[in-house]
């Protein structure tokens, strides 16, 4: 699955031409999130569907911008499953892994209810990349710790990157 990972990476470096931005952000939410997955011993099929979902997860930014101005998180849940959808079709033959990642898009900004391994560390490492890149203060970055991060790698990438003292 690896190609198809790196398959996938390329076309959203392509979906998102020009953009260096956007492609910074989801580049280093798949890198952490893969770190995660795998300090969490996720089985190779999770983890496939992880690092697929952490690469697609923001594709509904461009067509949220495109239809209504903005790209706030709802639009993003609401414009991404089906970008994605028809990105994966051509890169991934199981189904109900491109379900998944769907399911993952459309939920990666709803931070209640997260249930699955692969949900849980989607949003951890999107946390950890957006807290530096919207600047977060300490006391905005102790409130996510507690009550978004559960997986032990998350934690420890967290306090390595933020401090064990905001907490």
């Amino acid at each position: 699955m690896e190609e198809k990972i790196a398959a996938l990476t390329i076309e959203m470096i392509r979906y998102y031409e020009n953009d260096p931005r956007r492609i910074q952000h989801f580049l280093k939410v798949h890198t952490l999130a893969r770190l995660i997955g795998q300090g969490e011993g996720l089985d190779a099929r999770t983890q496939t569907t992880l690092e697929a979902a952490a690469l697609v997860h923001d594709i509904g930014i461009k067509r949220a911008e495109e239809r209504y101005g903005r790209c706030d998180g709802k639009l993003q849940e609401q414009e991404g499953p089906g970008e994605a959808a028809r990105m994966l079709e051509d890169l991934i033959s199981d189904t109900d892994m491109i379900k998944r990642i769907c399911y993952l898009v459309g939920h990666h900004h709803t931070y209640k209810d997260i249930r699955g391994e692969d949900y849980q560390i989607l949003v951890e490492a999107d946390f950890l990349v957006n807290l530096y890149e919207d600047q977060a203060g300490g006391p905005a970055i102790g409130a996510v710790y507690e009550n978004i991060f559960v997986t032990k790698t998350g934690k420890e990438l967290f306090q390595m990157m933020y401090g064990g003292s905001l907490l």
